[in-house]
């Protein structure tokens, strides 16, 4: 198996230029840095201890953030590498003033491209974040007896399912990691049953908070959003932001002040989703600091990346997107953090544990349509007040994984 394999990343590789071009065209590679998928570098190596991160996305690189905190405090550490695959994810380093930190965009995992990558950067230690596995990589970083670790590990049944076909397979490729910190119960299952040896289970660490998360939304910004009934739909995908507007056109009956705040979850998708929403006669604001804000404006649409937080700051009410299509959702735990309820449509497979935890709290609800959507938002708009117990207790759990987190990774 992993002969074929590799066989198809070759393959993949001939046919790179192509892809490229397609993705450049789409907005969603970095025209600047597109390179470094190819094996090629745009930062240097410091001299020292070097640790390597791993994760697929923006949601990846977001639940690591408070351990590479903890690790820029570490004087053993002299460099910390970030790889990720998606244009979106790098917007996220660029975020906070790490001394240490750098990120590169993760290379094709091509066997020649993977050794040029290991043997420039080498790391003493790797850290691949979720479900993120390239075979590759694993089998070259083995063979040079650098530590693996699978941090967050989160095995989906659908995921399971797909490798344990090629149990022989999979069994060579998980058996190689020294150790897998598994973010549920059901995940530590399916690793060990996929030949993951040694398997703790410590918790999810998008439980964990940030350090730096401040508001970043001007002060207008902030006034105009206070003075209407506001609610926000976040990490939309296609077909959602139309539910959304839709819902939006039944309370706009009851709510005449209402504000729809959108934050899609590429924004490369901003253009499409404004035109589809004016067909629905809605006004709608593109999120432009400059750009002065009309009174009468249905939906406010973020076109930039970074400000979701902010709007959870102000917003009470959230619905997390990926959810009414058959996508598995987005982690709910950010907007729990400050105190939001929460609404998610039946497709929640990927957080399905944080999901029951915060259903047993009684602080999300499931919606299935925009009218189902129109009708919780009724109930719950008008209600100001954030659970502070939650918040509380969240922290606490996020403090709790996290320390017992670095503490294992660390030795």
């Amino acid at each position: 198996m992993f002969f074929f394999y590799k066989i198809s990343i070759n393959f993949l590789l001939l046919l790179s230029p192509i892809i490229f071009i397609i993705r450049l065209i789409k907005g969603k590679e970095d025209h600047l840095r597109f390179k470094e998928k190819l094996g090629f570098f745009s930062k240097k190596r410091n001299v020292g201890k070097l640790i390597w991160f791993h994760g697929a996305s923006v949601g990846e690189i977001q639940s690591i953030i408070p351990l590479i905190e903890k690790f820029e405090k570490n004087k053993k550490i002299n460099q910390i590498l970030i790889t990720s695959n998606t244009k979106s994810s790098s917007y996220i380093i660029k975020k906070f003033k790490f001394k240490k930190t750098i990120h590169q965009f993760f290379p094709i995992d091509c066997n020649l491209i993977s050794k040029k990558f290991i043997n420039y950067w080498k790391p003493s230690k790797v850290f691949f974040i979720d479900s993120e596995i390239w075979p590759n990589t694993l089998h070259n970083l083995y063979e040079i007896n650098i530590p693996i670790i699978l941090l967050n590990g989160r095995i989906t049944k659908k995921t399971f399912n797909r490798w344990i076909i090629f149990s022989k397979f999979a069994n060579s490729i998980f058996s190689k990691f020294n150790l897998c910190l598994s973010s549920s119960k059901e995940s530590k299952n399916f690793l060990k049953r996929l030949g993951a040896k040694n398997v703790k289970l410590i918790g999810n660490l998008k439980y964990s908070q940030s350090e730096n998360e401040g508001m970043n939304l001007n002060k207008n910004l902030k006034k105009f959003i206070f003075s209407r009934n506001s609610w926000c739909a976040s990490s939309t995908h296609h077909h959602e932001e139309e539910i959304c507007g839709k819902a939006h056109l039944i309370l706009m009956k009851k709510y005449k002040n209402l504000l729809t705040i959108i934050i899609p979850r590429h924004i490369d998708r901003v253009s499409s989703i404004k035109n589809q929403l004016l067909k629905m006669n809605l006004t709608v604001h593109l999120d432009e600091p400059k750009k002065k804000i009309s009174p009468d404006t249905d939906v406010y649409l973020v076109n930039s990346y970074g400000k979701t937080k902010s709007f959870y700051k102000l917003c009470k009410n959230v619905f997390l997107g990926g959810s009414l299509i058959k996508h598995g959702g987005q982690n709910p735990l950010e907007a729990v953090r400050y105190g939001c309820n929460i609404m998610h449509g039946p497709n929640i497979s990927n957080f399905k544990e944080i999901y029951e935890f915060l259903k047993k709290k009684n602080i999300s609800n499931k919606v299935i349509n925009q009218k189902n959507l129109a009708s919780v938002l009724y109930k719950t708009i008008k209600k100001k007040n954030r659970s502070k117990k939650i918040i509380q207790n969240l922290q606490l759990v996020g403090v709790d994984i996290l320390n017992k987190t670095y503490k294992e990774i660390s030795k």
